[in-house]
């Protein structure tokens, strides 16, 4: 399989599949709506002539700003059959940062989702010389304004033209003047500090990456069914959740939102799926606590089985073969396993977790339960997958090998440095960041530290530039230590602080509903959440799990004090990225009295 462009890839998938095969499966008055490849090639079609006779034309920059939708599916692929470049963004920025993103990248056209992400645009759009035309995906807009047209109108003027002129061959032109070396995206990504930087992504490095994605999946992916749910405007569910699926000749549903997706997976009952570590713990969390309100005979067995699970995912990832263990696992698969996989869909058998780090109990949890979670890694400048755990050698708590035609070695202080076709052309508008990022020889700096195990799969021990220095001049690596403390059933969301501190603290983010019942196993009497996280007998009780969970850790990597927030990080106040990582900056600076308070008090 050989694709140098997306216009490419996009017409030979078609072609090959056809009416014979589901492409897109999406939500529409409460009601699943199937799309085969060919209707899927006609909207695309259409909507690309209808760009064309605006005036948008190959180089052009398109801007979307939508939730996950089959129009951006259409409208992605539109933009790329004519060779314009798409300028993704999350819905859930400011119009201040839009207006940022889109006057830097000099858009001609914005395509919204709703009346209310157009509002935003409307508010900035005199402030963009170079911006035309607004676009809306749904039709309830006003009108009246004859900068706005909708996603409905432009379709049907695009199939008016290709039925009454036969204009197809006028798009496969378009095709065929569309080189590797072209941008496809320029994708934005926040930093530290500053303004994001425009990730600028051609058509060779996304397609190959898609392509050698597909390979390190293994399996026949084109009987796989999946659910996609996280955002299309990010490199990772574009890449492999959506290009790789799509080439594969999956068939892809889109969640209608990230609070459906259980529901939508009991509907759509996926065979294989992409996600983030936050989704996995989240669901491992919500069995133990339903768990803890069954008999206590149920709650045996489903211990019984977790135990028995372990033990059978440990022994065979080690490739040993233990008969007496292998019959307990049937039995503990047929008991608890089954069932748990039924509230799943019933089908769900593998899925790849990127993002962020996967913790190792989440993956045995969800190996135990008989579906292959397998860890990946890549950055956005990567295209973005850099390397992924394959199914002849999983290792648990690694990130596996270097996908086939990536090239990935250790610098001499640890940091992985990255070099394929998969690298970015360099950041939009920004010479000196690219210089930065990638060096003379076509290496890119990833700023993950990492080691190769035993078994040749490379672990990131953490971020280069998140690794603390105590004031003692210890080096303090944080994401291993939360990930710890995120194992407490008490406990959702953990940020260690030490940079330059004498010791370490940390903001706990509680779970609510297992502090609730802890109140009451304590006889505990309260009026709000905000007075259980000021409860001594409660921050007692967390104090004992902390302490369980860090004896091990060396003295100057122990928490020596924590605060209960009452509030979740969140993607909506800034504190996480929409892939749910932590940004620590912004929780730092956003609860600097608290820190402080933690530091002062001696």
């Amino acid at each position: 399989m050989k694709y140098l462009t997306i216009p490419e890839l996009f017409n030979k998938t078609c072609d090959k599949w056809g009416s014979s095969k589901i492409s897109f499966r999406y939500k529409q008055n409460d009601e699943w709506i199937n799309l085969n490849y060919e209707q899927l090639r006609d909207k695309v079609f259409s909507l690309a002539l209808a760009f064309m006779e605006l005036g948008i034309h190959k180089g052009d920059k398109i801007g979307i700003a939508s939730e996950n939708r089959i129009e951006w599916i259409i409208s992605s692929f539109a933009i790329s059959l004519i060779g314009a470049i798409d300028v993704p963004i999350f819905p859930i920025l400011t119009a201040k940062q839009e207006e940022y993103i889109f006057s830097h990248s000099e858009v001609s056209a914005i395509i919204v989702s709703n009346n209310f992400q157009l509002k935003k645009v409307l508010e900035f759009k005199d402030n963009i010389p170079s911006l035309r035309h607004i676009i809306v995906m749904n039709d309830d807009y006003d009108k009246k304004n004859v900068f706005v047209r909708s996603i409905a109108e432009l379709l049907e003027r695009g199939a008016f033209l290709r039925n009454k002129h036969e204009r197809d061959e006028i798009i496969l032109d378009c095709c065929n003047k569309v080189n590797e070396d072209d941008l496809l995206t320029i994708i934005y990504t926040s930093g530290t500090t500053g303004n994001p930087k425009g990730v600028m992504l051609t058509h060779k490095n996304v397609v190959s990456n898609a392509i050698a994605s597909l390979k390190a999946f293994g399996g026949d992916v084109c009987k796989d069914v999946s659910l996609s749910y996280l955002p299309l405007c990010h490199a990772y569910e574009r890449t492999a959740g959506f290009y790789a699926f799509f080439l594969g000749g999956a068939e892809i549903a889109l969640a209608e939102s990230i609070d459906t997706v259980a529901s939508n997976i009991k509907e759509i009952r996926p065979t294989f799926m992409t996600t983030v570590p936050k989704l996995l713990e989240t669901i491992k969390k919500k069995i133990y606590f339903a768990m803890d309100k069954e008999s206590p005979i149920k709650k045996k067995i489903f211990n019984w089985a977790v135990s028995v699970g372990v033990k059978y995912v440990r022994s065979s990832l080690n490739n040993k073969n233990n008969p007496i263990l292998k019959t307990q696992y049937s039995l503990a698969d047929k008991l608890v396993f089954s069932k748990l996989r039924e509230k799943l869909g019933g089908r769900l058998n593998r899925m790849v977790s990127g993002g962020a780090a996967l913790p190792v109990d989440v993956a045995e949890f969800f190996w135990a339960m008989g579906i292959k979670v397998y860890e990946g890694y890549g950055l956005t400048e990567a295209s973005p997958v850099v390397s992924l755990n394959r199914e002849d050698n999983p290792e648990l708590g690694t990130i596996g090998v270097p996908l086939d035609n990536v090239e990935v070695v250790l610098a001499d202080d640890g940091e992985m440095l990255v070099r394929g076709p998969n690298v970015m052309k360099g950041y939009w508008k920004d010479e000196l960041a690219t210089q930065e990022a990638i060096d003379s020889d076509g290496w890119l700096y990833t700023g993950d530290i990492a080691v190769f195990t035993k078994k040749g799969n490379l672990k990131i021990t953490d971020r280069k530039k998140n690794i603390f220095v105590s004031s003692g001049g210890k080096n303090i690596a944080p994401q291993p230590i939360e990930n710890l403390l995120s194992q407490s059933k008490y406990i959702d969301q953990c940020v260690l602080i030490g940079e330059r501190r004498e010791y370490c603290t940390a903001l706990l983010t509680p779970n609510f509903e297992q502090l609730k019942q802890l109140a009451s196993d304590l006889g505990i009497s309260y009026n709000s959440e905000e007075e259980l996280i000021i409860n001594d007998k409660i921050i007692q009780h967390i104090k004992k799990e902390i302490d369980f969970y860090q004896k091990d850790l060396s003295k100057f990597e122990k928490i020596r004090k924590f605060s209960l927030l009452s509030k979740p990080f969140s993607v909506e106040n800034g504190e996480l990225s929409p892939k749910m990582s932590i940004k620590r900056h912004i929780v730092e600076r956003n609860y600097a009295e608290i820190i402080n308070r933690m530091y002062n008090e001696d």
